[in-house]
């Protein structure tokens, strides 16, 4: 095992170090969710802009996720958590500096490929700081406390502060408050963060990273630009390529000895099950937040600062169902998920029956967004752990990586469908009536697809649960 630990305290202030990370990449996506009408009616942006804001940066995550793990063996983790760390701060500036959409989400896609870069070395760092089991839950815990707290924060500034005009817009703010985080742990990061050896063996799979990249692209980019423009014959054109490039990126990972995506990993049926039950539930995840920001606000007239407190009472009921789903998973296992995802689809109808055009923000509104919450956090925490279970350990890094990049299209590819469902049916109509209607059947679809994710649940198998 290599050693990078000097004292007991060098090693957990590491963590916090290298935690700077996961609380940046989440809060990012959390805080611009809220955030997205203040940003629309700031740049003028079209609805298909708005919904890239959240897809560009996840497609730069997803494509170069594994990449950026690989490049910590290869360069060092120290100096690629650092670069990325460095990289993902300059380009939350240029966001809040970006005088239209496009410029916006071009520097939101290169948002997400710096943290794809920072993000896997600060999982990485764990492992190598805490090889005995026990300590490294514990931190991992850690870990992950701080990625669900930076979800209730973010949901909350992004609701207070384009609400708050100084010098600048308000909803500029929201990418320049990651400046200092930014800064001080980039400092804290040449100061304290001690280098791991190099791996040379490492190998960079360049045209898969250009072929998965094209492939996002041409299957997100026209299914959320092409409905707003009509469907020309470009986005018909690119989404009819998005399954002969993903054919192309099939064939050229099966030719190499070292591939991005390891395809022996699809032989295992428990895997693909969990894949397409993380496909249809994270195609919800971020879409909730796209259509219910934009309802409360454009459609039923919620200030921002009111959208985000509502919203942080979902982060609440999420942090609070994460604690202890973990332990509940070990006894009961898959019913647990299952369990939630089928609360987060009861929820989402009782949406339907309370949002309409005269709903105020009561506590039976803040209690659903809470019992909401609850539903999430009883399925993330263990949903990857669930997924690849059944894999043998030494696959256990590419599956993870795999699962990851996997949760993060799905993510993008929700914004395409649900989103696009949601302004098609708007039309540019902006009556209460209209973004009622529109919000009501793109949340249908997605009770559809929290139905889909619990009937695959179901099929996986109840052994090993607490594994």
């Amino acid at each position: 095992m290599i050693s990078i630990v000097k004292t007991e305290y060098n090693r957990w202030g590491q963590l916090w170090i290298v935690s700077a990370a996961a609380f940046l990449s989440v809060i990012d996506i959390f805080i611009v969710n809220v955030a997205l009408p203040s940003i629309q009616a700031g740049l003028h942006s079209t609805d298909a802009d708005l919904q890239l804001v959240i897809a560009a940066y996840l497609i730069g995550y997803a494509a170069f996720l594994i990449t950026g793990g690989r490049l910590g063996d290869y360069l060092g983790k120290k100096r690629v958590f650092i670069a990325g760390m460095a990289t993902f701060t300059v380009m939350s500036c240029c966001c809040g500096l970006a005088q239209s959409a496009m410029q916006l989400n071009g520097f939101r896609f290169l948002q997400g490929v710096s943290a794809a870069f920072m993000v896997p070395q600060s999982i990485a760092y764990i492992h190598l700081l805490f090889p005995q089991h026990e300590a490294r839950i514990k931190a991992l815990g850690i870990y992950g406390s701080i990625a669900g707290t930076a979800s209730v924060i973010g949901q909350l500034l992004g609701g207070i502060i384009p609400d708050i005009h100084f010098l600048i817009d308000g909803w500029r703010w929201i990418f320049m408050i990651n400046l200092p985080i930014g800064l001080l742990a980039t400092w804290l990061a040449v100061r304290f963060l001690q280098e791991t050896p190099l791996l040379a063996q490492s190998r960079f799979d360049v045209s898969g990273v250009l072929l998965l990249t094209t492939t996002l692209i041409c299957l997100i980019y026209p299914l959320i630009h092409g409905r707003e423009l009509g469907w020309p014959l470009w986005a018909a054109g690119m989404l009819l390529a998005s399954p002969v490039m993903l054919t192309v990126f099939i064939f050229d990972q099966r030719r190499k000895t070292q591939p991005l995506i390891d395809l022996r990993l699809f032989g295992y049926k428990d895997f693909n099950i969990g894949l397409l039950a993380v496909l249809f539930y994270f195609m919800v995840q971020d879409s909730y937040f796209l259509i219910n920001a934009v309802l409360l606000q454009n459609g039923l007239g919620f200030s921002s600062s009111l959208t985000g407190l509502l919203f942080a009472a979902q982060g609440i009921g999420y942090v609070v169902a994460a604690v202890s789903s973990i332990r509940l998973v070990k006894i009961y296992g898959r019913k647990v998920l299952i369990a939630g995802v089928l609360l987060m689809a009861v929820t989402l109808f009782l949406h339907i029956r309370f949002f309409q055009g005269d709903v105020i923000a009561s506590p039976k509104i803040y209690l659903l967004l809470f019992v909401y919450g609850m539903g999430c956090g009883s399925v993330l925490p263990s949903l990857l752990t669930l997924s690849i279970r059944s894999i043998p350990p030494s696959f256990a890094g590419a599956a993870s990586g795999t699962y990851t990049t996997f949760q993060q299209t799905a993510v993008a590819l929700g914004i395409g469908v649900s989103g696009g469902i949601f302004f098609g049916l708007l039309q540019g109509e902006h009556s209460v009536a209209a973004y009622v209607h529109a919000y009501h059947w793109a949340t249908w679809v997605n009770i559809l697809f929290l139905m889909m994710a619990a009937g695959l649940l179901y099929m996986m198998p109840e052994k090993n649960n607490a594994s």
